[in-house]
C-alpha cells in the first residue's frame, strides 16, 4: 500500500527549522496514524518503530537507532511559525511547537510522540487546503532542504509552476537561519542547485527555476516543474482487474486529480479519506474501470 502523506497547506508554508531525521520523523508519525486507524489528536502517543525508519528510508539500523535518539532530544524543543485570518479577516501570526511530548524506549527502539493541540488540525484537517504526495518521492531525498523544496513545489501541482518567491520569504520557508548562507553564490551552491539536483534524480517531478533582480541584486525566485512520464496504468483496448494494491493507491491518486474531481465529486461534507473511500469501492467494478480509464491513465501510473 503506498503512504500517503497529508498536510495542511499552513503548515507547508510554515517557517521552521527541522534537520532531516526530524521532518522523517514527522511523516513516519503521519503514516502511523493513517495506517493505524487511529488518527491524530493531542492525547495519545503514535508510536514509530526504529524498523520503519530503516525499511523506508534505507539506513543502517544503527545509524537509525542513534539518528531517532537524537531527533527526540531537538525535536521537543523546536518551533514553528504560521499565519491565518481572524474571524475580521486579519492576519494573525502564530507561533507554536510541534509536539507537547516525545519518548524514546531504548530498549524496544521506538519512539512514542504527541503532537501539539495546535499542529494536529493542521495536520488533519482536510477538507479545503491540502497538499499530499507518497512518503517515497521524499525517501531518497538526503537533506531536509530538499524535502521542504519538494514540499513548496507540490503546493502549485495543479498549474506546475509558482509565483515569484520573494528571497527572504523563499528562505524563511526552507528553514535558513538569518546568519545561513547569505551569500547568493553560497545559497544557490549549497541549498538551491543540490535541492533541485536531488528532486529531478529522486521524485516524480523536474523542477527549473528563473531568478528575478531588482537591478543587478537577485531578490526572487520562480519555479515551474511538471510530472515525470511514466507507464500507463493498463492497455486502453482491454483494460485488466485492479490488484489490491492497485486499488488503494489509484484510489487516492484520483481522489486528487483536478479533472476527476470535477467528473466525479464527493459527496457534501466529504473529507479526502472518505472520497477516496468511495472511489476505491466503484473501481472493484470492471464498469468503473472501463468509464474511468482516460482518468487512469492520466495518473500514469505503473500497472503490476
Amino acid at each position: 500500500m503506498n503512504k500517503l502523506i497529508v498536510k495542511d497547506n499552513a503548515l507547508i508554508n510554515a517557517s521552521y527549522n527541522l534537520d532531516l531525521v526530524e521532518q522523517r520523523l514527522i511523516l513516519l508519525s503521519i503514516i502511523e496514524a493513517r495506517e493505524s486507524g487511529r488518527g491524530i489528536n493531542a492525547n495519545d502517543p503514535l508510536v514509530i518503530h526504529a524498523e520503519s525508519y530503516v525499511n523506508q528510508f534505507g539506513v543502517h539500523r544503527n545509524t537509525a537507532y542513534q539518528a531517532l535518539k537524537d531527533a527526540c532530544l531537538d525535536l521537543f524543543a523546536r518551533q514553528f511559525s504560521y499565519q491565518s485570518l481572524s474571524e475580521k479577516g486579519n492576519i494573525q501570526n502564530h507561533r507554536t511547537r510541534w509536539v507537547s511530548e516525545i519518548i524514546y524506549v531504548e530498549k524496544e527502539a521506538i519512539v512514542k510522540l504527541i503532537f501539539s493541540p495546535t499542529i494536529v488540525p493542521l495536520i488533519t484537517r482536510l477538507e479545503k487546503h491540502f497538499t499530499s504526495y507518497e512518503i517515497e518521492q521524499i525517501s531518497k531525498l538526503n537533506t531536509g532542504y530538499a524535502v521542504r523544496f519538494y514540499e513548496l513545489l507540490i503546493c502549485w501541482r495543479s498549474t506546475g509552476k509558482t509565483p515569484i518567491l520573494n528571497i527572504e520569504d523563499f528562505r524563511k520557508h526552507m528553514g535558513i537561519l538569518d546568519d545561513e548562507y547569505q551569500r547568493m553564490y553560497d545559497f544557490k551552491k549549497y541549498i538551491l542547485d543540490p535541492s533541485i539536483k536531488q528532486i529531478n534524480q529522486n521524485t516524480d517531478i523536474v523542477a527549473t527555476y528563473e531568478q528575478h533582480k531588482t537591478g543587478r541584486t537577485i531578490t526572487g525566485f520562480s519555479f515551474k516543474f511538471k510530472q515525470k512520464p511514466q507507464a500507463k496504468l493498463v492497455q486502453t483496448d482491454k483494460p485488466k482487474k485492479l490488484t489490491l494494491k492497485q486499488l488503494d493507491m489509484f484510489s487516492h491518486k484520483l481522489s486528487e486529480l483536478p479533472s476527476f474531481q470535477n467528473h466525479y465529486q464527493a459527496d457534501i461534507g466529504a473529507s479526502l479519506e472518505e472520497y477516496a473511500r468511495d472511489i476505491r469501492v466503484k473501481l472493484e467494478d470492471m464498469e468503473y474501470v472501463k468509464k474511468w480509464l482516460p482518468f487512469l491513465n492520466e495518473i500514469g501510473c505503473k500497472s503490476e
